[in-house]
């Protein structure tokens, strides 16, 4: 006697494997779609603890007394200050943030931004750092035993993504 599949217990076979192959793809396809969600989420969240950190980093290394903030709308500010903080390798720059067109800009030059709007001759490197309904910076400046420290409250509305709100205080190695 000879020992061998039948066609029907062959095709039986065939039929369980394609089931378990069209639901492995199924689970492929949702865990793609998946991963392209949370990669846009991480870096989402990416991009919003940079821009967290600069601005924390801008004004915490900025010089004592250095930041002007100049009041253009009722939610958008202008700030020039001068900081140790650089995105492109400059010693001491001079930074500002602008709102242009509901849109955040960081400029950072060796040259002291003076006034708003800025002179056609200035000199900086620009970086965007999102849609903005609102850009303000709130100075709190209060005395403690004979030193005064500036503490700023930083308000970023963006558009599509989760506002920023941080409280920085000026460094200052006195």
């Amino acid at each position: 006697m000879r020992r061998a599949f039948t066609l029907i217990e062959m095709m039986i076979s065939v039929a369980i494997f394609s089931l378990i192959m069209l639901f492995l793809y199924e689970s492929y396809t949702a865990l793609n779609r998946s991963n392209v969600v949370y990669e846009k989420k991480a870096q989402n969240l990416a991009e919003q603890t940079v821009r967290k950190s600069v601005l924390f980093l801008d004004f915490f290394l900025a010089e004592a007394g250095s930041i002007q903030i100049l009041n253009q709308e009722k939610n958008e500010d202008v700030v020039f200050l001068q900081s140790s903080n650089s995105l492109h390798r400059r010693i001491y720059p001079y930074i500002a943030y602008v709102v242009k067109e509901k849109k955040l800009y960081r400029l950072e030059s060796l040259k002291a931004f003076l006034e708003y709007p800025l002179v056609s001759d200035s000199d900086f490197t620009v970086d965007y750092l999102g849609k903005v309904d609102g850009f303000r910076v709130y100075k709190n400046t209060k005395k403690e035993e004979g030193a005064s420290s500036e503490n700023y409250l930083i308000h970023v509305d963006f558009t599509q993504d989760d506002d920023i709100l941080l409280k920085a205080k000026v460094f200052n190695e006195d």
